[in-house]
């Protein structure tokens, strides 16, 4: 008999679980596709589907239509040099690592970027996971650290500062960048009244322009990219200005954990020198106004 009808997402969850908790071991094969859609009772498209996802967070392994896929031999840790994490682009790398972070039953996540899209992004399948009854933590708590509206940004901005007299490059951010941050208030803060979960949710405003984006998670885990800036033409204010930006949700993350002295160094050091912004040269930020 099979069991009610489950989308791809929810396949994912529960492997992603066998394999985290051990009963899926590192080198072991998996159930073919046709057991595991009978298992699910699912379509064999929607178990692939679910494949895919868990190796592209390097949790599984030779995922094809073929013979059955295996489970990594270091599960999430793609190997790279003496013991590295291969970077990913941040709409890749971001995403799982912010599902694993609200597996715990306090989450904690600091971020320092440009706009929050990315964070914003990210969180929305955790969010998911909640609404469906597989996971509630106790407590959430949010800060976020932006580029104050009052700055003028080292970027985005015009190649020849003469050619936006009228501001429009800098208008088109502070809208991304308050709507985005209001959106990502809204979904989280819902979880009170929907859930009775606990949750914070705090921005200030940086007099600069962060040249990296970094996420802290559960003081456990850092997260790092550079923002690599192109020069491209962008149709603003109904005009084409040249101008330099950074496409942020392709930076490349490099994963840092407290797995050995480097990288226990590096998590906690980024740690202290978010505190040290938050507490210091950052303002309270009000999104609607800037």
């Amino acid at each position: 008999m099979k069991r009610p009808h489950r989308s791809h997402h929810e396949v994912a969850d529960e492997l992603r679980d066998r394999i985290r908790s051990g009963t899926l071991r590192p080198g072991q094969r998996m159930p073919t596709q046709a057991e595991l859609a009978d298992e699910f009772g699912v379509e064999r498209g929607a178990v692939r589907e679910a494949l895919r996802t868990l190796q592209g967070e390097n949790l599984l392994a030779n995922v094809s239509k073929g013979s059955p896929a295996t489970v990594a031999e270091t599960p999430n840790r793609a190997r790279s040099g003496a013991g590295g994490v291969t970077p990913q682009p941040t709409t890749v790398g971001l995403a799982p690592r912010i599902a694993a972070a609200f597996e715990a039953p306090d989450v904690e996540i600091d971020a320092l970027c440009l706009t929050s899209v990315s964070l914003t992004m990210a969180i929305g399948e955790p969010l998911r996971r909640i609404h469906a009854g597989l996971r509630k933590p106790a407590k959430v708590t949010v800060r976020v650290l932006l580029p104050s509206r009052s700055i003028d940004l080292a970027f985005p901005t015009p190649v020849d500062s003469g050619d936006d007299e009228s501001g429009h490059v800098h208008r088109r951010w502070l809208d991304q960048r308050n709507a985005q941050g209001q959106v990502l208030r809204h979904n989280l803060l819902a979880l009170r009244g929907s859930h009775g979960i606990d949750v914070r949710v705090s921005f200030r405003a940086l007099p600069f322009t962060p040249p990296v984006k970094l996420y802290l998670l559960n003081g456990s885990e850092a997260l790092f990219a550079y923002y690599t800036l192109t020069r491209q033409s962008e149709e603003i204010g109904q005009e084409s200005l040249e101008m330099y930006d950074a496409q942020g949700a392709q930076s490349m993350l490099f994963p840092f954990r407290q797995d050995g002295l480097r990288d226990t160094t590096f998590v906690e050091q980024s740690g202290l020198w978010f505190d040290a912004l938050w507490d210091t040269i950052s303002q309270d930020l009000e999104l609607a106004r800037g």
